[in-house]
This record gives C-alpha cells, structure tokens and sequence, in this order.
C-alpha cells in the first residue's frame, strides 16, 4: 500500500494510560491486566462472619479497576475516607486465552497462571453502602486496592485445587483457610462467568477470602501466603 494511502495512526487526545501488569515469577516479561473479577462469599466461613447464609449459592461478582494492581513488596499509602481499611487473602486465577460459554472440563485449559492477592477493602464504606442498597465501588474499587505476586504459570504450579492459604498482620496470623474450601472452585467459576460475559486473555479473577478478615492500620506489614503459589508482602504508610 503506498504511504498516502497507509491508516493514519492512532492519536489520543490526552496521554495513553500505562498498562497495569503484572510479573512473571523467573521471567523478565509481564502479564498485561485487563480485567479485574472478585467472586463475593466464596467460603462458607468468611460469608457466616459477614452475617450470610453460606449455602452454594451462584457466584457473584464485582470489579476493581485494572490499575488497581500493586506489585509485591510495595509500601501502599493508607487510602482516603476511611477508618476502617481490611485485607482479604485470596487465590488469583490470570486468564491467558479468551472464550464464552466455556464448559467446566474446558475451563482449566484458560488459565495463564496463579498468584497471591489482596482484595483490601475499606469496609466501612462497604458495609454503608450494603445498608442503602448501593454499588460496592467505594468500598472495593479503589486505588492500589489489589496487592499481587509474581504470577505463577501452571506449567510450574499446576492448578491448586488445595492448599493452605494464610494472612499475617505485624506477625500475627489473623486468616486461615484451605483453597477446598473454596465453595465455587476455579474451573466452575471460569464456566459460570463465561456465560454471562466473554472472559478476555488478561482478566485475573480473584478467588474470595476465607474468615478473620480485620483492620490493617498505618506502618503495618501484611503478609500472605497460598501454599505451592507464593507469598506477599505489603505495608501500609500515612497517606
């Protein structure tokens, strides 16, 4: 095609965003995030502790923004309008191919790899909007709200249908579960959310927390660790 006929490239009228990623455990490259999905009450014991019936309802789902991200070993500043900041430890599954309506002995082969996650949530916020009938967003969508490791592939990891799954807080052990436990497991989580939307090659979906989520306060360490996954390590400085 000659020069004069050539698409004209892209331009934006403000600067492109940064592409939130994250990283490859023993790799220079980085997994590009498109998508964040957090599957809500996804053990029995974290649904009794926020007052809900642990009986195997369908999943839910809401979002965070992808930039949201945070890489492992990060010092994160307390965020604003809340007194009331928590973690929750929980699996993350990194989609590497896309699909719908994918079938539960398919859904495996969708998956890139595994890390850690926090789904820190300003739990105030959250449990004033659960009382108005109002989106989660304030609560669970905002910034640097999702802490990760490394990405584990499964070519290395497998897929860790069991496993031990902890948080400490400044040392002190304050979650701990096992990924059976899981109500909704990876492969039928991947093939319920399929159907109602086309899962993209960048989602990560997070997994859910098991009981004894609470506050983190300022110069506080969080660590967690999914046993055969990895580990994180974030603290928390005066915003």
């Amino acid at each position: 095609m000659p020069d004069s006929q050539a698409p004209a490239a892209k331009q934006y009228v403000i600067a492109q965003p940064e592409q939130a990623a994250i990283a490859v455990e023993g790799s220079d490259k980085l997994f590009p995030v498109r998508r964040i999905w957090c599957v809500g009450r996804n053990y029995a014991d974290h649904a009794r502790e926020m007052g809900h019936d642990p009986d195997r309802e369908p999943p839910f789902f809401f979002q965070k923004p992808s930039d949201a991200v945070m890489p492992n070993h990060s010092a994160i500043p307390y965020p604003p309008m809340t007194k009331d900041l928590q973690h929750e430890i929980e699996l993350v599954v990194c989609i590497g191919k896309s699909g719908k309506n994918i079938p539960k002995d398919k859904a495996l082969d969708y998956v890139y790899g595994y890390c850690v996650g926090l789904d820190m949530t300003r739990r105030d916020l959250q449990t004033d909007a659960k009382k108005l009938g109002r989106p989660w967003e304030p609560g669970k969508s905002f910034d640097q709200s999702a802490p990760v490791s490394a990405i584990v592939p499964t070519s290395k990891s497998g897929h860790p249908f069991k496993g031990e799954i902890w948080v400490k807080v400044n040392g002190a052990v304050k979650q701990k579960g096992d990924l059976a436990q899981h109500i909704w497991q990876i492969d039928e989580t991947i093939s319920f959310l399929s159907d109602y939307v086309a899962i993209e090659a960048g989602d990560i979906i997070m997994m859910g927390t098991p009981a004894g989520v609470g506050p983190v306060a300022v110069g506080e360490k969080v660590e967690g660790h999914i046993a055969g996954i990895g580990d994180i390590t974030v603290t928390y400085t005066k915003g």
